[in-house]
């Protein structure tokens, strides 16, 4: 048996069930959870789950007589009481995936699976994703080695991703680093982001896509756009090959909005706004893309200082970007927004707005937490080389 846990909203789901926690609740449970098996004291569990705050013993007690009941659904999962020390959590599996589920010998029913979740990421459905990988238990099936990782990075869960001993590190060092350079400084990850290419860390597929698009962004909102509408001209010819061709609403929307930091005129931008919603956008509708291009739109607008069509826009795309599950997407899109407008100020009020939503999300994620652990994995894995 295995959870799927939600931090943002405090959700766990396994076997097609999804229980809702209270906070301290899910904290717990998730300590529990990735130290199985183990035992630890009332007082462990209040220095780990109660940080720098008083409770009594007492309170580990109720909680963990709360979860019992809640959990009681999940019919693997005990909470044990050891006499005289604390709690434990243990899962139980069946002796064979065949007691489970006989479906999960089959290799075409996984290829089947493993297409359904491929067309998803496609349209920029991580919620669709999200759904078909916590029921996997119940189908009998197993996710894809690439899809087992990959949810964690769409759902957000940094700390599964940074502190997981189920997958190297080089498996998960992509989509640590897309975290780690959606905070902070634009100029500083541009350097990262140029040395992570110059010693070829990541897999073929990653630094292509790293090389032809990421850092396309970063070279904008470090103040050299010359650089990345340079960039552009490898992207288009990678992108003409055939394997390349659900990067195309991509590479508009990013175009866009490289020439709109570039001063871009307005005919320019009219035209490439056209060509991306009547076009490309209308034959490719994927989600993701389509909560993207209308933040981009949405800080053209800024520039012309029409404040309320602009600020509708970019709720919207950022709510297009929420409904889509692609959680880091949607920090992508607040990190273009807020530089943005520290390179091209707008109304105090609004700047501050989306400051604000940025920094609420990055606290959400768990970035503003572990940022010393995040920057310290991916320091040391570049120096390695």
């Amino acid at each position: 048996m295995q959870l799927e846990l939600l931090a943002s909203e405090y959700k766990v789901s396994a076997e097609g069930i999804t229980i809702v926690l209270l906070p301290k609740e899910f904290a717990l449970l998730q300590f529990l959870y990735r130290n199985k098996g183990r035992t630890f004291s009332r007082e462990q569990l209040l220095d780990n789950v109660w940080p720098l705050e008083y409770p009594v013993e007492r309170t580990v007690d109720d909680h963990i007589y709360r979860l019992r009941k809640k959990l009681r659904p999940f019919a693997d999962l005990e909470m044990k009481s050891v006499r005289g020390f604390g709690y434990s959590l243990t899962v139980q599996s069946p002796t064979t995936a065949g007691e489970a589920n006989p479906t999960t010998r089959d290799p075409e029913l996984h290829e089947t699976m493993r297409d359904i979740l491929g067309k998803y990421h496609t349209y920029g459905q991580g919620r669709s994703m999200l759904t078909l990988a916590r029921q996997q238990d119940v189908l009998g099936f197993e996710l894809d080695p690439f899809y087992s990782v990959y949810v964690h990075f769409v759902q957000g869960d940094l700390e599964w991703l940074l502190t997981t001993d189920e997958v190297p590190l080089n498996e998960r060092f992509y989509w640590l680093l897309l975290f780690y350079i959606f905070a902070g400084d634009p100029k500083q990850k541009l350097a990262l982001c140029e040395q992570v290419l110059e010693k070829r860390l990541l897999s073929p597929a990653q630094h292509r896509e790293m090389e032809i698009l990421n850092i396309l962004d970063f070279y904008a909102l470090a103040g050299e756009p010359n650089k990345a509408l340079e960039r552009l001209k490898l992207t288009h010819t990678v992108i003409a090959e055939p394997d390349y061709e659900n990067f195309i609403p991509q590479t508009a929307i990013i175009e866009m909005f490289v020439h709109l930091v570039a001063g871009a005129e307005e005919h320019e931008l009219e035209k490439m706004a056209e060509a991306i919603e009547a076009g490309i956008l209308s034959t490719k509708p994927f989600l993701r893309e389509i909560g993207c291009y209308k933040v981009v739109k949405g800080l053209w607008v800024l520039r012309r200082q029409a404040w309320r069509e602009a600020e509708n826009l970019l709720d919207e795309g950022l709510q297009v970007l929420e409904r889509s599950g692609f959680v880091p997407v949607r920090l992508y899109a607040l990190h273009r927004i807020t530089h943005y407008c520290g390179m091209f100020p707008p109304k105090k009020e609004l700047q501050q707005k989306y400051t604000d939503i940025f920094e609420e999300e990055q606290e959400r994620i768990g970035i503003t937490k572990l940022l010393g652990t995040l920057e310290a994995t991916m320091l040391n894995e570049l120096n390695r080389f």
